[in-house]
């Protein structure tokens, strides 16, 4: 029997700078370790501790395992000094993720704020492996400015994947951006207001998936957005990765009124959340 208190040794195999403060980190484990894209693992850095992150790789590959990390604690601040070749503990994966079988002959909007892309970036690999099972994937994305841009080499090659779109868009102007500016919200101006099949409109609302990751303010303001364009509160997912510490819905510290986000989450659908009143 699998003992899930247990980390597993993984060596730094590769570490690649996205930001001045985001690092994404490929780790090989000594036993593969198998996830679904929206799962979370516990990661330790020996003599400092552990934190929850989301794989950002590919759920189908298990010899190795990437994770973008912003440094903003003790855990990641120790992780920033390590090296290629030094030892760190995951232990996991928890939680849920997404079903993809639910996604399969729809569109697809997926939209990512900061470094909330990063477990978006699983779930839209595992999209890719399977692309023509999905009518339409659409990837919005937006960032403090255009150093704070996450996967600056991956996005443009996501972008000319089958059947797929990607937009960009930083807070406020910058004289290096020729792009859209505002907050990640006003990539969803060309949604369709009125719910229906009959017009030509990027999505239709009625049926459409959306999957949200990023700072909860965002998260409270793109759930807003996507229900007055008409998005099912059953269709709408949110990675609501917080308050999460020992991943087996022991502690308490992420109760959310009914559920453990560790534990029932950290993928939550809109519908799930919304009778806790702001849940973000």
């Amino acid at each position: 029997m699998k003992n899930l208190y247990r980390p597993i040794e993984s060596v730094i195999e590769d570490i690649k700078q996205e930001t001045p403060n985001i690092n994404t980190y490929r780790f090989r484990p000594k036993e593969p370790v198998t996830f679904a894209a929206g799962q979370f693992v516990e990661l330790t850095v020996p003599g400092v501790g552990e934190a929850p992150f989301t794989p950002s790789s590919n759920p189908n590959v298990t010899d190795t395992m990437e994770i973008t990390i912003m440094e903003v604690g003790s855990v990641t601040e120790a992780l920033a000094k390590m090296k290629v070749g030094d030892t760190v503990g995951i232990r996991g994966p928890y939680g849920h993720g997404y079903n993809l079988t639910d996604f399969e002959g729809k569109e697809i909007l997926i939209i990512g704020g900061g470094v909330g892309l990063a477990p978006l970036r699983s779930l839209i690999l595992a999209l890719f492996d399977d692309i023509d099972r999905y009518k339409k994937i659409s990837i919005r994305y937006g960032a403090r400015t255009p150093e704070d841009i996450v996967y600056k080499d991956l996005l443009p090659e996501w972008e000319k994947m089958k059947n797929t779109e990607v937009q960009q868009t930083i807070d406020e102007p910058h004289p290096d951006w020729r792009g859209t500016v505002g907050v990640v919200t006003v990539l969803l101006d060309d949604l369709p207001l009125v719910t229906t099949v009959d017009v030509d409109v990027p999505f239709h609302a009625e049926t459409a998936i959306a999957c949200v990751c990023g700072p909860p303010i965002m998260l409270k303001f793109v759930n807003v957005g996507l229900l007055q364009k008409g998005f099912k509160p059953e269709n709408i997912y949110h990675s609501m990765e917080r308050n999460m510490s020992c991943g087996l819905g022991k502690c308490g510290h992420c109760m959310l009124g009914e559920y453990y986000i560790c534990k029932d989450g950290p993928v939550l659908t809109a519908a799930q959340i919304e009778k806790f009143g702001d849940p973000f």
